[in-house]
C-alpha cells in the first residue's frame, strides 16, 4: 500500500510514522509514504503558492496549479490510484470507508489543505472524493490525513503482525483487564471481573459483547 500525501508540511508527519506499528510497517515494506509539496511546484522564485480569493474574505487560498502538478507527480504512470480531498463537509470516514478502498487500491493520494483552502478547479481536473474524519474544523489537513493512514493501513495484511489484533473483525470491548488479578488503591481493592477468570469462553465473550 503506498499513501501519497500533498502537503505544505511534511514535516508534521515525522513523528507519527516514525513510531511504533507504522513505522515497523514502513521498515519492513508493507506501507510506503510520500509526500508532496506544491511549492516545489511553483512558477516563481520565492516559492508562493497562496493568493488572496476571488469574492473577498479572510485568510488566503492555495493556488490550483502547484497542487495539480503535485497529483499529477504522485500518480505518475500509476493506473489503480484513489484520490481523497480532505474536507469537513465531505463524507464520514469509516473503518468500512477505509477496509473498500484499501481492498482496490493499491496507490491512495491524500490533499491536505491549508489557509482557507484550495482552489477548487483541482476537483474539475482530477476525480476525487471528499472526505471528512468529523463535524469539527482543524487548521489543516495534516492531523486527518494521519489518521487515514492509520486506519487504512490496519488493513494491510501484516501491518498488525497478528491480523486478528483488528479490533472491527472481532468481538472487542472498550473494557479490558491484565494482571494482578487484584489490587489495592487507597485502602480500596480492585478486582478483574470473575467472568474473565471463569475460561467459560462462551459467556466471556457474550460479555463482551455486552460491552461494546
Amino acid at each position: 500500500m503506498h499513501f501519497h500525501i500533498i502537503t505544505l508540511f511534511p514535516h508534521a508527519f515525522d513523528s507519527y510514522l516514525g513510531e511504533s506499528i507504522l513505522k515497523r510497517a514502513i521498515e519492513d515494506k508493507k506501507l510506503k509514504v510520500s509526500f508532496y509539496n506544491p511549492r516545489d511546484f511553483a512558477d516563481n522564485k520565492h516559492d508562493r503558492i497562496d493568493r488572496r480569493p476571488f469574492g473577498g474574505g479572510p485568510g488566503m487560498v492555495i493556488q490550483a496549479e502547484p497542487v495539480i502538478k503535485a497529483i499529477q507527480k504522485a500518480i505518475g504512470k500509476k493506473k489503480n490510484v484513489k484520490i481523497i480531498f480532505l474536507s469537513p463537509n465531505g463524507k464520514q470516514f469509516t473503518n468500512e470507508y477505509a477496509k473498500k478502498v484499501v481492498s482496490k487500491h493499491t496507490d491512495i493520494i491524500i490533499i491536505s489543505g491549508r489557509y482557507e483552502g484550495i482552489d477548487a478547479r483541482i476537483k474539475k481536473v482530477f476525480k476525487m472524493e471528499d472526505i471528512s474524519v468529523g463535524s469539527f474544523v482543524l487548521t489543516g489537513g495534516e492531523l486527518p490525513a494521519m489518521l487515514i493512514v492509520d486506519v487504512m493501513a490496519r488493513q494491510v495484511e501484516g501491518v498488525l503482525g497478528n491480523f486478528d489484533s483488528l479490533e472491527e473483525s472481532r468481538i472487542s470491548t472498550s473494557e479490558v483487564y491484565t494482571r494482578p488479578e487484584v489490587f489495592e488503591y487507597k485502602g480500596k481493592k480492585y478486582k478483574v471481573p470473575k467472568i474473565l477468570l471463569s475460561g467459560h469462553q462462551a459467556k466471556i465473550e457474550e460479555w463482551k459483547k455486552k460491552r461494546k
